[in-house]
């Protein structure tokens, strides 16, 4: 790893006297920083005492410490993720489920209340708004759900198994070994269907849910 010379500063292009986040020239991790000068060290405060040759292995041990302490916490997220994804799925079922029942029975009341006559108009009416309120709550159930598979599906890009390299995931790691691959497992076959139906959509140019770096929208 290259060594820091404070007393050699290199001009970096991060816009001044604003919260920015920027990758970090000693441990190489995305840190916050507030620069005053385009010749601020792109240091973080973690890694200040890493300057000059001498420190290397001080430095090491630092990152080494400060890389597993983000791993663990991006597991953490990940594993957060899946299980609100997991609940997320099974509340929109149920609640899209119940909504069906409902329609169905209220339909049938009305259908059965006003059969005949001069109240035909008025059960067109009940029927429709009572259709539309179901169809309104499923769909911001459907929104809630497209929200959380956009979210795995950006995730699952970067830990996939090539075909053609099936010893290594996506990101770097032995697919046998990757944490984040292997907490992907579970929902999978859920993504792939969710994947599937919203292919269908788009070719049909229908409303979709795809995100916007999917290959299908290239």
């Amino acid at each position: 790893m290259q060594h820091l010379d404070p007393g050699e500063p290199v001009a970096h292009s991060y816009p001044l006297y604003v919260n920015v986040l920027a990758q970090c020239f000693c441990c190489r991790s995305l840190q916050p920083f507030h620069f005053s000068s385009a010749t601020d060290q792109v240091v973080c405060a973690h890694c200040l005492r890493h300057l000059g040759p001498e420190k290397a292995e001080q430095r090491d041990t630092d990152h080494v410490t400060l890389w597993l302490g983000q791993f663990a916490a991006q597991q953490q997220t990940l594993q957060e993720l899946e299980a609100t994804t997991t609940a997320t799925i099974s509340e929109r079922d149920s609640e899209i489920a119940a909504l069906t029942a409902q329609v169905a029975d209220l339909t049938g009341i009305v259908a059965g209340r006003f059969d005949r006559g001069p109240d035909a108009a008025l059960r067109g009416l009940l029927e429709t708004e009572v259709l539309k309120r179901a169809e309104r709550k499923a769909e911001l159930g459907q929104r809630r759900t497209d929200a959380a598979m956009t979210a795995l599906w950006e995730i699952d890009r970067l830990h996939r198994v090539a075909p053609e390299d099936p010893q290594h995931c996506g990101c770097g790691k032995s697919a046998a070994k990757c944490p984040e691959a292997r907490a992907l497992n579970s929902v999978r076959q859920a993504l792939g269907d969710w994947e599937a139906r919203n292919l269908k959509l788009h070719a049909a140019g229908q409303r979709h849910a795809l995100p916007a770096g999917h290959p299908a929208l290239a």
